[in-house]
């Protein structure tokens, strides 16, 4: 009967994902994982092929719960404005990761961008149902209103400034009116760094 595995896949990835969540993505590593879950860097190197998957992985959890619970919070009733809020809120409960992931140059994570793509053109339209424009002018709102609202983040978390909830609310909806109202912002995914996939600075390390 072949040996039972004492380390599952699935241990691993549990241990890594709440690292990430305590301490930012940079504290994956092979030995800080198997320290933290109290096993050797032998199971890691059994279960997966480098840290590259390690990260991909927790990177899909965490967008995962993103997307299905954690920026679908309710605040005002208007879902684009409350997914902003819940995504603020985020920043302040998870300052490592929201560092990690939205501000220190690794917001590209293809995984995440798309998330929060995804989740920007949905709340979008059902805030506004009757606004009929082109997919490329919503997808270009989306972006300048996730421009302003991870502004916002960094200058909470960095304690730059200090906003009440009516006064985020107040700056997000003239944002996103003026967005509506201009014909072209030409902020295309594209071409905007915080939408620029950078899998080398989310999944850097190797195993090791």
């Amino acid at each position: 009967m072949a040996r039972k595995k004492e380390i599952s896949r699935d241990k691993i990835l549990d241990v890594a994902y709440k690292m990430a969540v305590s301490n930012g993505l940079d504290s994956l590593t092979a030995r800080a994982i198997a320290k933290k879950g109290h096993f050797s860097t032998q199971p890691l190197y059994l279960e997966f092929s480098n840290m590259d998957e390690i990260r991909s992985l927790v990177l899909e959890r965490i967008s995962d719960k993103l997307r299905s619970k954690i920026l679908q919070q309710k605040f005002t009733g208007d879902p684009l404005i409350d997914l902003d809020l819940a995504y603020i809120n985020f920043s302040q409960n998870h300052v490592k990761l929201f560092r990690a992931m939205f501000v220190d140059g690794k917001f590209g994570s293809k995984i995440i961008s798309d998330t929060l793509m995804d989740l920007g053109i949905e709340k979008f339209k059902e805030q506004y149902p009757d606004a009929h424009y082109s997919d490329e002018k919503i997808s270009d709102i989306v972006i300048a209103n996730w421009i302003s609202t991870t502004g916002i983040a960094a200058l909470v978390i960095n304690k730059i400034a200090t906003f009440n909830q009516e006064q985020i609310i107040n700056v997000l909806n003239a944002q996103i009116h003026d967005a509506m109202l201009n014909d072209r912002l030409d902020i295309s995914a594209q071409e905007n760094s915080l939408f620029v996939a950078d899998e080398a600075a989310s999944l850097k390390d190797n195993l090791a």
